[in-house]
C-alpha cells in the first residue's frame, strides 16, 4: 500500500468517528461529544488533505484521473466546504446530514481500484477543468442536499407539534431555506461549467459533444433537474418544502450518476 493510500484509510476511519459523533448529536446533548465530532473531521480531513498532496507529487498531475480520485477529491472539497459553514455559522448539527455523504463517497472511493489514470488522448488541462467544476458543483450541491433534508426534518416537527430535542439543535427554516439557496447559486454554475467543459472535451477527443455514455447522460438529467429548481425559485417563488425536497432529489440523481454507475454498476465515465 502506498503511502497516500495509507493517508486515505487513516482519513476514512476519521470520517467515520465524526459522522457517528455528529448523528449522536441529533439525540445526545454533550460538549464533549461536540469536541470529538469536529476534530475526528479536521483530523480527517488533515490526512485527505496530505493523501491528496502525496498522490499530485506522485504522479505529476492533478488527483483527478479515475473515479477513485474524483471520488476522494469530492469528499474534500465537501468537509472543506462543511467545517467552512460549521465554524462561520457555528451549527455543528449540520454535520450529521453531510459527513454521511462525504462517508458513503469515501468508503465508496476506499472499494474502487486506485489506478490507472486516464489515457493519453484525454489527460490535459480541459479534463482537469472539467473534473475539477464538476466536483466543486457537486460539492456545493451537497450542501443543498443535507440543508434540505434539514429542512423536511424541521418542518415535520413543526406540523406535527411534536417539538422534541431535534428541533431546538436544527436551525430555523428561514435559515435553511437561505443556506440551501445560496448553495444552489454556487452549485449550479460550478456543474454548468464542468458539463460544458467536459462536452468540449468530447469534441476535441472523439469529434463529438455527446458520447451518450451512462454517466453523462445522467449527469445532464441531474442539471436539468437543477436548473429546474434555480428556476422555479427565481422567477417561480418557490421556497421551503418543494425547494428542499427538489434538492434532495436531485442530489440523488447526481449521486446516481457518480457513485452508482460508476461504482456499483462498474461503468466508469468515459473522462475517468
Amino acid at each position: 500500500m502506498t503511502m497516500d493510500v495509507t493517508f486515505f484509510y487513516g482519513a476514512l476511519f476519521l470520517y467515520v468517528v465524526g459522522t457517528l459523533a455528529y448523528l449522536l448529536l441529533l439525540s445526545v446533548k454533550g460538549g464533549l461529544l461536540a469536541r470529538l465530532a469536529t476534530a475526528a473531521t479536521v483530523g480527517g480531513f488533515m490526512l485527505h488533505t496530505v493523501a491528496l498532496l502525496l498522490r499530485l507529487v506522485a504522479a505529476g498531475r492533478p488527483p483527478l484521473s479515475n473515479t477513485y480520485e474524483a471520488l476522494s477529491f469530492f469528499a474534500w472539497v465537501t468537509v472543506l466546504v462543511y467545517l467552512g459553514l460549521e465554524f462561520w455559522f457555528q451549527r455543528k448539527v449540520m454535520g450529521a446530514f453531510v459527513l454521511p455523504i462525504v462517508l458513503l463517497a469515501t468508503a465508496a472511493a476506499a472499494s474502487l481500484p486506485k489506478g490507472p489514470g486516464l489515457p493519453s488522448a484525454l489527460a490535459g488541462t480541459g479534463i482537469w477543468l472539467h473534473v475539477t467544476f464538476v466536483l466543486l458543483g457537486n460539492a456545493a450541491l451537497a450542501l443543498t442536499c443535507g440543508v434540505g433534508l434539514m429542512y423536511l426534518l424541521q418542518e415535520r416537527q413543526l406540523k406535527s407539534k411534536s417539538l422534541g430535542p431535534m428541533y431546538h439543535r436544527l436551525p430555523s427554516l428561514e435559515f435553511l431555506d437561505g443556506l440551501g439557496h445560496r448553495a444552489l447559486l454556487v452549485g449550479f454554475p460550478l456543474l454548468t461549467v464542468g458539463l460544458v467543459t467536459g462536452a468540449l472535451q468530447a469534441q476535441a477527443a472523439w469529434g463529438r459533444v455527446l458520447t451518450w455514455d451512462p454517466t453523462q447522460v445522467l449527469s445532464l438529467l441531474a442539471w436539468v433537474m437543477y436548473a429546474g429548481l434555480l428556476q422555479a425559485r427565481l422567477t417561480g417563488g418557490w421556497r421551503g418544502r418543494k425547494a428542499a425536497l427538489l434538492a434532495v432529489v436531485s442530489f440523488c440523481a447526481l449521486l446516481v450518476t457518480f457513485v452508482g454507475v460508476s461504482v456499483l454498476v462498474g461503468r466508469p465515465h468515459l473522462g475517468n
